[in-house]
């Protein structure tokens, strides 16, 4: 496939990305009630305010998708970031239907979104931080704290842990997961901001029940996260 053609692609796939929670209405977490132990308000989700990164997630990798086609539409340094993206999207764009219906192969999906997009994140180039790298990496923060709350929310509603088990092991493993992905571009803020974002959704749906072993983890995660961000900032 010529370079030219995949950037094509990954606009569309953009642009299918964006298109379909208009597509798919009215999904607004998982229905309790799939699940054999129904989960209301589970701790491990972020408060729904915390979803509205979404408009800015689909905004920027569209503009992203955009003038990647427009000025780099042979650039071989996109190429590879390219590939995963395409996959990434193209799994997204069918996320919805398939979560309003059958949250365990939704969480499977949302699991190889993160895979491919951490990967795409790992794979752009640094020339054009701000339209290649930079809208992926907050696409791979935001979908590295998803996939927690995903795994949360299926492990608690299936009684493998309790809600409260499954939103601490959730927390942690996200916390370890985004640590491990961001030693590998410290210099990327949009990736730790997007998890920051999402823990703080977390903490304060957890902060009027006053549940604080998960409000604890995910502010300290959140605080590590921050403080190598700046860190290397102040280094760069």
């Amino acid at each position: 496939m010529s370079n030219r053609t995949l950037a094509i692609l990954v606009l569309v796939a953009a642009l299918a990305f964006a298109a379909s929670p208009l597509i798919f209405p009215g999904f607004a977490g998982y229905d309790p009630d799939r699940f054999p132990i129904p989960q209301q308000d589970p701790p491990v989700q972020p408060a729904g305010w915390a979803f509205s990164i979404w408009g800015v997630i689909y905004l920027w990798l569209i503009a992203g998708a955009g003038f990647g086609l427009w000025r780099r539409a042979e650039d071989e340094e996109w190429r590879l970031m390219r590939t995963a993206l395409l996959a990434s999207l193209t799994i997204g764009s069918f996320w919805l239907p398939v979560a309003q219906r059958l949250p365990g192969l939704a969480t499977l999906m949302i699991l190889a979104m993160l895979v491919t997009a951490v990967t795409a994140m790992i794979w752009a180039g640094r020339r054009d931080r701000w339209l290649e790298g930079r809208p992926v990496a907050l696409y791979a923060g935001w979908l590295t704290a998803a996939s927690g709350a995903s795994a949360g929310i299926w492990l608690g509603g299936h009684g493998w842990l309790s809600a409260q088990a499954a939103a601490i092991v959730c927390l942690v493993a996200v916390g370890l997961l985004a640590l491990g992905v961001q030693a590998l571009r410290p210099r990327e803020w949009a990736y730790p901001a997007a998890v920051i974002w999402a823990l703080a959704g977390v903490i304060a749906a957890n902060w009027g029940a006053g549940n604080w072993p998960v409000i604890a983890i995910a502010a300290l995660a959140a605080a590590l996260l921050a403080i190598r961000a700046v860190t290397a900032a102040r280094a760069s």
